[in-house]
C-alpha cells in the first residue's frame, strides 16, 4: 500500500482537498486503484450537526455518514463511494479509544495520547486504506490522506505525531509528504515572497515530517527563481516544487500537476514505472477544454437560505455543472435569498424583495435545495408556486420537494395555512409531518440517512425516462420529515403525482406535476451521486428543461 498524506500550512482554505483529489487522479491514470481519507482534527464526531455557514455543505455517503464536503470531492474526482470511516475526526479517535479504556481493554495502562491515541489514528488509516471503494471489490494500491486544518493547530498535533510515526510503520518508501501553503504578492512590484512557505515547512520538519513535494498556491504560475528559492531553503528539490496558480477550471488542476512532472516524481518516491498511454488523463484534457470552449448561456435561480456561503450547496452546484456539460451550456447561478422573496421583505427592503424577482423571472429554470428551519420557508413557497404557474422548469430537492406540496396544497386544494409541522406544529393542515421513527432527543445521525431504494410507481414519467428507464434507483437521504401520508391520494387527484415511493410504498420520494414541462421534486438528494461524466438524472432534467431540449 503507498500512502499520499497532504497537509497545508500558513493558512486553510487553500485547496488541500482538491489537491488530494488531484494527486488521486494521476494515481489512477498511472494504473492504481486509489482510495482516500480525511482526517478532520474537531472534536464533532461527524460533520452532520455543523450549520453550513461555518462548515458548508454536509456530505451525505451511501452508509450513511455525514461528513466533511472534501469526501464528495474525493467521490466525483475519483469515481468512487467512501464510507464513514473513509473521514476520521478527534471526536471518534477519542470516543473510540474511551470505550475501549471502559472495557478494560488496555489491562490497567495509563491512557496517552502516546501512545494510545497516535495508535488508533495508524490503525484506523491502514485499516480504512485496504477497503475497496471503486466498486469492484479490489484492494486498493494508494490511498490519499488529507490532514485538514493547518500545521501548528493544537488540535491537529495528535494527527501530526501519529503520521509522523506512521512513516516507520509503513516504510519510508511507501509514503509520500506534499505540503501545500502560500506564495503571497506584496507590493505593487509583484514579488513573490517565499518566507511564509519557508516558516510552515520549518515548523512542519521541526514536527518530524519532512515533505516530499511542495504545492505552491498563488494567483500567477511561480517564477523559476521562486522555485528556486524554494527548493534551496526548504530542503526539495526543485522538481518537486509545484505551482498551484489560478485555472479556468478546477479539471484543469491534475492536468497542471502533471505538466509540471507530479507523476514522475510519484513514481520515483513509490517506485512504480508510468505506463506510455494514460487515456484517464485525455479524458480530463477533452472533458477541461469543453468546459472552457462553451459560450451559450443557461440561467438556473438557486433559491436557498445559506446562499452567503456558496460550499453550503457545493454538492449542487456540481451537479447543475455537471448536467450544463452535458448539454454544452455556460453555466449561471443567479443566488436568490429565499426570504428576499417573501412580502415581508418588500416593506422591509423594497431594493431586495425587487431584486431577487427580477432574477427569478429571468431565470431558465428554478430549483429549490435542501435545507432546515423556517428562515425563508415563505420565500421558497412563492418560488415554487411561480414556477408552478408560469410553467418554468423546477426541481426541488428534499425540503425542495416539501415546499412545493405545501404551496399546491394551499393554492390547488385550498388548504389556507397549510404548512409542515417543521415550522408551524399547530396548522391547520399538516401537509409535511415528522417521521415516527426518528429520535427527538438527539440531532447527531438520527435523521433517515444514507442510500435507500425508491422503486417506480408508474410505467414511464419523466424521472423514470432520465434514469434510463430504471425500475427502481438508489440515492442517498438525509431528512427528518416527509409529507403526509394522509394527504397522498388527495393531492394525487389534483395533479401532483408521486411517481417513486420507497419500498414500503408508504414514503413519497419522487414528485411530479402533471401538464408541466418539467415540475419535479424529489426527497432524497441527487447531487450527492453525481459525477463529471454522469450528471444526476433530475439535475440533468432541470437542466435540458430550461434550455428547451426534449426529456
Amino acid at each position: 500500500m503507498k500512502y499520499v498524506v497532504v497537509t497545508g500550512g500558513v493558512l486553510s482554505g487553500l485547496g488541500k482537498g482538491v489537491t488530494a483529489s488531484s494527486i488521486g487522479v494521476l494515481l489512477k491514470s498511472a494504473g492504481l486503484r486509489v482510495t482516500s481519507v480525511k482526517i478532520d482534527p474537531y472534536l464533532n464526531i461527524d460533520a452532520g450537526t455543523m450549520s453550513p455557514f461555518e462548515h458548508g455543505e454536509v456530505f451525505v455517503l451511501d452508509d450513511g455518514g455525514e461528513v466533511d464536503l472534501d469526501l464528495g470531492n474525493y467521490e466525483r474526482f475519483l469515481d468512487i463511494a467512501l464510507t464513514r470511516d473513509n473521514n476520521i475526526t478527534t471526536g471518534k479517535v477519542y470516543s473510540t479509544v474511551i470505550e475501549r479504556e471502559r472495557r478494560g481493554d488496555y489491562l490497567g495502562k495509563t491512557v496517552q495520547v502516546i501512545p494510545h491515541i497516535t495508535d488508533e489514528i495508524q490503525e484506523w488509516i491502514e485499516r480504512v486504506a485496504h477497503q475497496s471503494s471503486d466498486g469492484n471489490n479490489g484492494t486498493p494500491d494508494a490511498c490519499v490522506i488529507e490532514l485538514g486544518g493547518t500545521v501548528g493547530d493544537i488540535e491537529s498535533a495528535p494527527f501530526i505525531e501519529a503520521l509522523r510515526q506512521f512513516q516507520f510503520r509503513v516504510g519510508r518508501d511507501n509514503i509520500c509528504f506534499v505540503h501545500v501553503s502560500l506564495v503571497p504578492v506584496m507590493g505593487p512590484v509583484g514579488e513573490q515572497k517565499t518566507k511564509p512557505t519557508q516558516h510552515t515547512v520549518k515548523e512542519l520538519r521541526g514536527l518530524g515530517i519532512i515533505p516530499d513535494i511542495l504545492v505552491c498556491r498563488s494567483a500567477n504560475p511561480l517564477h523559476d527563481d521562486t522555485r528556486s528559492k524554494l527548493a534551496e531553503f526548504c530542503h526539495v528539490s526543485k522538481e518537486a516544487v509545484v505551482s498551484a496558480h489560478d485555472s479556468s477550471n478546477i479539471y484543469r488542476v491534475p492536468l497542471m500537476f502533471e505538466e509540471q512532472g507530479v507523476s514522475e516524481v510519484l513514481a520515483e518516491c513509490f517506485g512504480f514505472e508510468l505506463v506510455a498511454e494514460r487515456p484517464l488523463l485525455a479524458e480530463w484534457k477533452a472533458m477541461a477544454d469543453r468546459v472552457d470552449n462553451v459560450e451559450e448561456e443557461v440561467h438556473i435561480a438557486m433559491v436557498g437560505k445559506y446562499t452567503g456561503l456558496s460550499d453550503s450547496y457545493l454538492s449542487v452546484i456540481k451537479a447543475l455543472q455537471h448536467s450544463s456539460y452535458a448539454v454544452n451550456r455556460k453555466l449561471v447561478i443567479d443566488w436568490i435569498e429565499s426570504a428576499d422573496l417573501d412580502d415581508a421583505t418588500a416593506a422591509s427592503d423594497p431594493r431586495a424583495h425587487a431584486g431577487a424577482w427580477e432574477l427569478l423571472r429571468g431565470a431558465n429554470g428554478i430549483l429549490v435545495p435542501g435545507g432546515f428551519g423556517v428562515r425563508g420557508i415563505e420565500g421558497k413557497i412563492k418560488a415554487a408556486e411561480f414556477a408552478r404557474k408560469n410553467l418554468v422548469p423546477y426541481l426541488g430537492v428534499c425540503l425542495g420537494l416539501q415546499v412545493a406540496t405545501i404551496e399546491f396544497c394551499r393554492n390547488v386544494l385550498g388548504m389556507e395555512g397549510a404548512n409542515s409541522t417543521e415550522f408551524d406544529e399547530d396548522t391547520p393542515h399538516q401537509a409535511v409531518v415528522f417521521m415516527p421513527e426518528i429520535s427527538k432527543t438527539h440531532m447527531g445521525g438520527t435523521m433517515r440517512l444514507g442510500t435507500k431504494p425508491t422503486p417506480f410507481l408508474v410505467d414511464d414519467c419523466k424521472m423514470r425516462r432520465l434514469y434510463g428507464g430504471a425500475d427502481h434507483v438508489d440515492e442517498r437521504h438525509r431528512h427528518r420529515y416527509e409529507v403526509n401520508p394522509e394527504l397522498i391520494e388527495q393531492i394525487e387527484s389534483a395533479g401532483l403525482r408521486y411517481v417513486g415511493k420507497d419500498e414500503t410504498g408508504q414514503r413519497c420520494e419522487i414528485m411530479e406535476l402533471d401538464e408541466h414541462p418539467y415540475f419535479v421534486g424529489t426527497q432524497y438528494h441527487p447531487e450527492f451521486k453525481s459525477r463529471p461524466g454522469r450528471p444526476s438524472p433530475p439535475f440533468l432534467g432541470l437542466m435540458k428543461a430550461a434550455c428547451g431540449l426534449e426529456i
